[in-house]
């Protein structure tokens, strides 16, 4: 439980993608956060439905239409959500005053700018936009660091990682990773891990999104089957955790229970469990130190009966 007698005030960047609903769905499970402001690309009726829920002060629309569509729907319905349009709204809401948690998570370079924003503001920085981390680099590090803003990353991979080093608000301080050896992320492999190769001319788009453990949006998802994503995951946790490349690893792990493993220096490791629940690590960063209920259903190992983890190879060919 957060020690405030008034709740923490989240701007959601990106409210209507699959983690900006997580996002949503723990804060209505717990009465310490509200919602200040919401933003969509074009999704205009998932977003007039969230503002009817959540009652924000404002409600960016980053797209080139849909903003008197959604003003007049909830002037009508009664809701005084304030609608604003195109990227310095975006910004707006990630360094307004009243904000204390920025939940960054809209999909590739279009985050980059209102990531920034919200780093260099000194907000809580909730980084589920790992392009914006990796166009911009020590750019957006820096930037956090300067303002002092707290940068809590987001993804599962990289979640289980910060879980698993010594507590600390810097990422990359030395604190955190002296006495480790090296991080392993985990990979399910995608829903084309046991798929023979000559069979990959035949893939179909929708095929490519029907994740076997994620829910997640189509360029997430679609990364993740050519694996492109974990690629960008590599890239981010050279970069947050301030290790050397040849100190980050993939393995692939199809069951997506053990999150990813630290090696420290004296043989220990650790590693983060949990079921496939993008709300876990959401939940994490938004109690930060502390913890709270996500609402995930809790993990049954007798259940998973066994956990796989299988090295990959990789062979350059050169024709």
């Amino acid at each position: 439980m957060i020690d405030s007698d008034m709740p923490q005030q989240v701007a959601i960047l990106g409210s209507t993608g699959s983690i900006g609903e997580s996002t949503l769905s723990v804060i209505k499970a717990n009465n310490d956060y509200s919602v200040y402001a919401l933003s969509a690309h074009q999704n205009i009726d998932r977003l007039y439905s969230q503002c009817l829920e959540f009652n924000p002060v404002f409600a960016v629309v980053s797209g080139d239409t849909g903003v008197e569509e959604l003003s007049k729907r909830l002037h009508a319905a009664g809701c005084r959500t304030e609608v604003l349009q195109g990227a310095d709204s975006l910004r707006q809401i990630a360094c307004a005053t009243d904000v204390d948690i920025v939940m960054a998570a809209i999909v590739g370079s279009a985050g980059l700018e209102s990531t920034l924003s919200a780093a260099t503001s000194g907000k809580k920085l909730l980084l589920a936009n790992k392009e914006a981390l990796v166009m911009s680099g020590n750019l957006l590090l820096l930037a956090a660091q300067k303002s002092g803003a707290q940068l809590i990353p987001i993804d599962s991979e990289h979640s289980a990682i910060f879980q698993c080093l010594p507590m600390s608000n810097v990422l990359g301080s030395d604190a955190q990773t002296k006495a480790v050896k090296k991080i392993v992320l985990t990979a399910s492999g995608g829903p084309f891990l046991t798929t023979p190769l000559a069979d990959f001319t035949a893939i179909t788009p929708e095929q490519a999104c029907r994740h076997p453990t994620w829910s997640m949006g189509d360029k997430i998802s679609i990364d993740s089957a050519t694996m492109m994503n974990k690629g960008l995951e590599f890239i981010e946790a050279s970069l947050l955790f301030g290790l050397e490349p040849d100190r980050v690893e993939v393995i692939i792990h199809p069951q997506s229970i053990v999150h990813s493993f630290v090696y420290y220096l004296d043989g220990s490791v650790l590693a983060q469990l949990g079921v496939a629940d993008m709300r876990v690590p959401i939940a994490y960063g938004l109690a930060y130190p502390e913890r709270i209920d996500s609402g995930a259903a809790v993990l049954n190992l007798a259940e998973v009966g066994k956990l796989e983890f299988i090295v990959v190879v990789v062979e350059q060919v050169f024709g």
